[in-house]
C-alpha cells in the first residue's frame, strides 16, 4: 500500500461535503495552515495541519513513512470540475468568430454557412481517430489549468450515427486520458435541415433512435431548450422519455430569451440548468426549491458581449451556483478557468470563496459526481492542486493567470512545473 503526504502548505483549503452547497453555504470553505492532505493510492484518507498529520502516520503507519511533497508556500485545492462542456468536436470557426467581432450578425454567418452547422458538417466528416486526437490535446491543455474532471456532450451530429462516433471519442478517452470523462447525451442541440419545420418529429427519432443509442453510455440527457429551437413542450417530452431511459437531466435553459426553460428543470427536478441568463426570479426560486443546480458560463457571455447571469441574486436567493467554461467552437472556444474566475469575481459579484465552491464541490454535484470528487476529505479521490501562491484569494487577485503548479490526478502526479 502506498501512501503520500503533502505537508506543510501555506494554506489547504476546501469546501466539505457530498452535496452542492447553497446559497450562504457556498462561503463555508475550510482553510488550513500549515496544512497537510494524505492518501493511499488514490483515496484520501487524511486532511489536517501537519502536526496532525505527522501524528496520524506514527499511529497509522507505525513500520513505514509516505512519499512526502513539500508544499511550502504554496496553497493546497481540490482538483477543478468543468460540468458543461462540447468538447468533441470536428473544425474551427474563427473566421466566423472575427466577423461577428466586426459587426456580421448571426443571421448573416448562418446564410453564409457558418453557426453550428458548419460544426455538424465538420463533425460529420471528421474521423474518430481525428476527434480523439483533437478531443486529446483539449483535455492536456484542461489538465494543465487543474481541471481533473469534466462533463463532455455530443449535439454536433445531425445524425444518431455521428453522435454515437462522438460518444464513442469520449469513451475512448475517459479510458485512456487522466481526466475524467462524465458523458452527456445532447441529440436535442440544433434541428438538422431535413427536419426543418418538424420539430416534433425530430424528438420523436430522438426517442426512438439517439436515447437507445446512449442509453448506459451517457450519465445524462441534455436539451437545447429556446424559442425556435426546442420549446418547453418538447423539451418536456424528450426528457421525460430519457429519464425513463435511466438519463438524468439537463437543460440549457433561459440563455436569449426568458422563455421558462428554469421552470421546466425546476419542474423535472433536473440536476442542473445552464446558462440562465434571462431566468425569471420566480423560475430560478422555482429551482431553489427543487434543489436544481444553477451552472453559471460566463465565458460564454464575456465571447458574446451579453449581461452576465444573476450569479450574485442566485446565490442571496439560496440556490446552489456552479461555474462552467462551455467550451465550444463557436460562442466561447476557451477552457480557461482562470479567465472564468476572473469574470465571476469581478463582473458576476461572487466572493472568491463562493468562486472555490463553484468551481469544486458544486460542480462536482451538477453532474453527480459529489460523492467522489470536489473536495479534499476522507473517502474522496485524491484529485489534488498545488497552486503557486500563498494563498487561495490570490486565484481572484492574481486574476486571469494560471496558478497551478502540480495537478495529482487519482493519486498521480501528472503534471508538476
Amino acid at each position: 500500500m502506498t501512501y503520500t503526504m503533502i505537508e506543510h502548505a501555506s494554506e489547504l483549503v476546501t469546501p466539505i461535503g457530498t452535496r452542492a452547497r447553497q446559497g450562504k453555504e457556498m462561503r463555508d470553505l475550510q482553510v488550513i495552515h500549515d496544512g497537510a492532505v494524505i492518501w493511499q493510492n488514490d483515496t484520501i484518507v487524511f486532511v489536517g495541519t501537519t502536526d496532525q498529520a505527522n501524528d496520524w502516520c506514527e499511529t497509522k503507519l507505525p513500520f513505514g513513512e509516505p512519499r512526502h511533497i513539500n508544499a511550502e508556500g504554496k496553497t493546497v485545492l481540490p482538483g477543478f470540475v468543468d460540468p458543461h462542456t462540447h468538447f468533441i468536436f470536428g473544425g474551427h470557426r474563427d473566421d466566423e468568430f472575427n466577423r461577428r467581432l466586426q459587426g456580421a450578425t448571426y443571421m448573416e454567418i448562418m446564410q453564409a454557412g457558418g453557426g453550428i452547422a458548419a460544426t455538424n458538417r465538420a463533425t460529420h466528416a471528421a474521423t474518430e481517430d481525428e476527434l480523439y486526437d483533437t478531443g486529446w490535446e483539449r483535455l492536456d491543455r484542461m489538465l494543465d489549468l487543474g481541471i481533473t474532471t469534466v462533463e463532455g456532450k455530443t449535439g454536433y451530429g445531425e445524425d444518431t450515427q455521428t453522435e454515437d462516433k462522438m460518444l464513442r471519442v469520449m469513451e475512448r478517452l475517459d479510458r485512456d486520458h487522466d481526466v475524467d470523462i462524465v458523458k452527456t447525451y445532447m441529440g436535442a442541440h440544433a434541428i438538422p435541415p431535413r427536419f426543418k419545420g418538424r420539430t416534433g418529429d425530430y424528438v420523436d427519432y430522438l426517442i426512438a433512435e439517439g436515447l437507445p443509442m446512449a442509453k448506459g453510455r451517457a450519465r445524462f440527457c441534455d436539451v437545447f431548450t429556446e424559442k425556435g429551437v426546442f420549446e418547453l413542450d418538447e423539451s418536456e417530452r424528450l426528457l421525460r422519455s430519457a429519464r425513463e431511459h435511466g438519463f438524468k437531466l439537463k437543460l440549457h435553459a433561459d440563455e436569449i430569451v426568458p422563455l421558462g426553460g428554469a421552470g421546466l428543470a425546476a419542474k423535472l427536478r433536473a440536476t442542473s440548468a445552464d446558462h440562465l441568463l434571462k431566468a425569471s426570479d420566480e423560475d430560478l426560486l422555482a429551482m431553489r426549491d427543487a434543489g436544481v443546480i444553477a451552472t453559471l458560463l460566463p465565458c460564454t457571455a464575456f465571447s458574446l458581449r451579453e449581461s452576465y447571469a444573476r450569479g450574485r441574486f442566485m446565490i442571496d436567493q439560496g440556490l446552489a451556483v456552479a461555474l462552467g467554461t462551455d467550451l465550444n467552437p463557436g460562442s466561447c472556444y476557451t477552457q480557461s478557468i482562470p479567465l472564468m474566475i476572473a469574470l465571476a469575481t469581478i463582473y458576476m459579484h461572487l466572493t472568491v470563496e463562493e468562486t472555490v465552491t463553484a468551481v469544486t464541490l458544486n460542480a462536482a454535484a451538477a453532474i453527480d459526481r459529489a460523492i467522489t470528487t470536489g473536495s479534499l476529505e476522507p473517502g474522496k479521490k485524491a484529485d489534488i492542486l498545488l497552486l503557486d501562491c500563498p494563498g487561495y484569494k490570490h486565484l481572484s487577485y492574481h486574476f486571469a493567470m494560471n496558478l497551478v503548479d502540480t495537478v495529482i490526478k487519482a493519486g498521480k502526479t501528472v503534471r508538476s512545473r
